[in-house]
């Protein structure tokens, strides 16, 4: 039976965890909101990443010098690759190329290697854009370094453009301990993947929603949300909010209003 999406509940909100880690800007919308519209704001990272062994790696089948050409779909993914490297003892060649699925993915290079856009290719966010760039060069030898949680979209592109290539575990999403939190209540949740969701149920299995409210980003989350039988009050992208913090403040301030 399909779960069902209920109506959101407005109530005066006073708090609000986040879970996400700190930021560390001083200039964060999140530090605005808690000002402008005097609510408590709070941090947690409710998932984190861990670094695979060069064992665990190594495990895969894995040698990094049989691979001429490396994808990147994210910058941990980048800092696991080049951190197994070095513990690999790894000199990896100035031959290399790197295929990063945005120019923003790409510029976090400069990190490790010089920038040279004849070794360094981008597409422009999209699946499309990086097939578009990785067809160009099908004789290459290609690695994936990506998390426990590999999404299909990209190992199904190489697939269709018949490359070599291999995936590979660099580094694994944890779910992090929250038992400190069993008696703190926050009047909203925010979260931004399903992996949050699942830590959420992991942490506190009999976890009663209540007037609790849940805010989401993006589709795979909600559908998480949905799943575990959440009442979804704050979704995020909509036509009315394209940010988290631009939601909630849309929301509070609805939701202030009607209680004073």
């Amino acid at each position: 039976m399909k779960n069902k999406e209920t109506a959101p509940v407005i109530k005066k909100v006073k708090s609000i965890l986040v879970s996400q880690p700190e930021p560390t800007s001083e200039k964060s919308p999140y530090f605005n909101l808690s000002k402008k519209l005097k609510v408590k704001v709070d941090f947690r990272p409710f998932i984190h990443v861990e670094g695979a062994t060069v064992k665990e790696v190594r495990r895969q089948k894995i040698n990094l010098s049989d691979y001429d050409s490396v994808i990147f779909t994210s910058r941990t993914a980048i800092d696991h690759y080049f951190r197994i490297a070095e513990e690999m003892r790894y000199n990896i060649p100035n031959t290399n190329r790197y295929f990063c699925t945005s120019e923003a993915i790409a510029k976090y290079l400069v990190k490790y290697i010089v920038y040279r856009k004849r070794r360094i290719f981008f597409g422009d966010g999209t699946i499309k854009g990086l097939r578009d760039i990785i067809k160009k060069y099908p004789d290459g030898k290609f690695l994936l370094p990506s998390s426990d949680k590999l999404k299909p979209q990209v190992p199904e592109m190489l697939n269709e453009l018949g490359v070599q290539w291999k995936s590979g575990m660099f580094f694994k999403t944890v779910i992090s301990d929250l038992s400190d939190l069993a008696d703190v209540y926050y009047d909203i949740l925010v979260f931004f993947s399903p992996s949050g969701i699942e830590s959420l149920f992991h942490n506190f299995p009999d976890f009663k929603q209540n007037d609790t409210r849940i805010a989401v980003f993006g589709k795979n989350t909600y559908q998480a949300a949905i799943d575990r039988n959440l009442r979804v009050d704050i979704r995020v992208p909509s036509p009315e909010n394209r940010s988290m913090t631009q939601a909630l403040e849309n929301y509070i301030k609805i939701a202030n209003k009607r209680q004073r």
